[in-house]
């Protein structure tokens, strides 16, 4: 019997509440976590478990093998395609922590850190946690039941973060780390294992994993490329210069990424079954696609904005001036992260109308056009490193815009047009708040003042402008209508 489902405009507005409120809450926390980590340990530290984080992240990619977008996007997966896929995930994570724990130690030589071979060992085992939270956050995300994720992550990020912080005041040094990243990924398994009420039957069909690869391969090569071409970068860095410049590096990338990853991806994980769901409707795609793309830049592009305006007193503040390096790289990985409200949701649609030929073929010439500027960039320096994937990605949003554009009958222009009022507004926003940092306050109070002043510059302009975003939220907030971007009624 298949896993039917259907969905509706209170169900989508619910479940996007609840998984925007999982992102802010366990991010939040995270964020909070790494800022006191960051505080007491030092940036070598830090790089040597990006080093690591390399492998898990591929590995874990590796998994997953993207069966569990194609269970989301299969509209009659069944009790035979979800089994199947849980012990394939739970095989090739035990194959993979045998690749890793016996490369480990060639790996510690390569980048002559020999601390590395025990904590690539450690820090595999979570391949074993991907392997049993796959089908279950893609049940969460089928059924739009975001609630039990929220209270799943939040709890174990809580706890692990505790427990990090912890072991960092007592000297525990890189181990207070790993420690924190086991135990928090560990804690998500064993509380979606008891709040989920899925559990797999004995039941294994080769004949549906063929059918469900048929599209996901294609999702885990353009993941595994895309994840290789940022891992790339961390790799050589690691090599090439030193922990403590990656390290340098890596929280550049992290912080930008942490308040995207909120927002955007709280969306794109709710509207991926909705849009999936209306595969066939072309009309209504295109309608969901525009108003998702004005939603997620009015969101994230102020925020982005307002990011590297402010990073260099809030990096003084909250890490302490060992990190300033990181500011310049911060303000680049801002306008990086920025063209991911396009990019995504471009690649959202074409994920949803079973177009992973496409998807993949994108990946590939962003990864040749990016592996091109790595190579060219290497010899100049972390700071061109950044500028380059900045480049890559600009590229890559455009090339999503002309296919969806062709998938859709959709121009690109118009898209494009319909957020350039946002931009605006929001470097508008950037221009007072930077003028404040002249102000002469110490580094608490200016970003105090302009953090409130970025808010309230923000959504004046919006209001006086007339942004259709702010217009569609303050209807969201006094219950007048529900989104257009969700699912029509029954």
């Amino acid at each position: 019997m298949g896993y039917h489902y259907e969905i509706t405009k209170s169900k989508v507005i619910s479940s996007l509440l609840w998984k925007i409120g999982e992102r802010l809450g366990t991010q939040g926390t995270q964020l909070l976590v790494i800022i006191i980590l960051a505080r007491l340990l030092l940036p070598e530290e830090f790089g040597l478990i990006v080093i690591v984080t390399v492998f898990i992240t591929i590995g874990g990619y590796v998994v997953d093998s993207g069966f569990a977008e194609a269970l989301i996007q299969k509209k009659d997966a069944d009790e035979i395609d979800f089994s199947s896929v849980f012990y394939l995930n739970l095989f090739t994570a035990s194959i993979l922590y045998l690749v890793f724990f016996f490369s480990a130690p060639s790996i510690a030589a390569f980048f002559n850190e020999s601390q590395l071979t025990v904590i690539l060992r450690v820090l595999s085992i979570s391949l074993f946690f991907n392997a049993f939270n796959s089908v279950q956050l893609a049940v969460i995300s089928r059924h739009m039941q975001h609630k039990k994720l929220f209270t799943s992550s939040f709890t174990a990020i809580l706890t692990a973060g505790t427990i990090g912080i912890t072991l960092a005041i007592l000297d525990f040094e890189i181990w207070a780390l790993v420690t924190h990243t086991l135990v928090h990924r560990l804690l998500v398994t064993v509380i979606l294992w008891f709040t989920v009420k899925w559990r797999p039957k004995f039941i294994f069909s080769i004949k549906k994993l063929k059918k469900l690869f048929s599209y996901g391969w294609k999702l885990l090569f353009s993941t595994v490329l895309y994840t290789f071409y940022l891992q790339l970068h961390n790799l050589l860095i690691g090599k090439i210069f030193s922990p403590s410049i990656l390290g340098f590096y890596n929280r550049g990338m992290q912080f930008p990424n942490i308040i995207v990853d909120n927002i955007n991806g709280s969306i794109q994980t709710v509207l991926f079954p909705a849009l999936s769901a209306e595969q066939e409707n072309l009309a209504k795609m295109k309608e969901m696609l525009n108003r998702l793309v004005v939603l997620s830049s009015f969101i994230i592009f102020p925020m982005m904005v307002g990011l590297a305006v402010i990073t260099e007193p809030l990096v003084s503040f909250l890490l302490t001036d060992k990190w300033l390096p990181t500011v310049p790289l911060m303000q680049l990985f801002c306008a990086y992260y920025a063209l991911w409200a396009i990019d995504i949701s471009n690649l959202q649609v074409i994920k949803a109308m079973g177009r992973s030929d496409l998807y993949l073929k994108l990946e590939i010439f962003k990864f040749v056009m990016g592996l091109i500027l790595l190579l060219v960039g290497l010899p100049f320096g972390v700071y061109v490193l950044a500028m380059g994937m900045f480049a890559t990605e600009l590229l890559g949003t455009i090339a999503s815009g002309v296919v969806v554009s062709k998938l859709l009958k959709f121009n690109i222009w118009k898209q494009w047009k319909s957020v350039i009022p946002v931009l605006l507004v929001s470097i508008g926003m950037g221009c007072v708040v930077y003028s404040e940092k002249f102000l002469g306050l110490p580094n608490s109070l200016t970003l105090v003042v302009q953090v409130i002043t970025g808010v309230v510059v923000y959504l004046v302009l919006a209001k006086v402008f007339k942004l259709r975003s702010f217009t569609d939220l303050m209807s969201i907030l006094r219950n007048r209508k529900e989104p257009e971007i969700a699912m029509e009624g029954q």
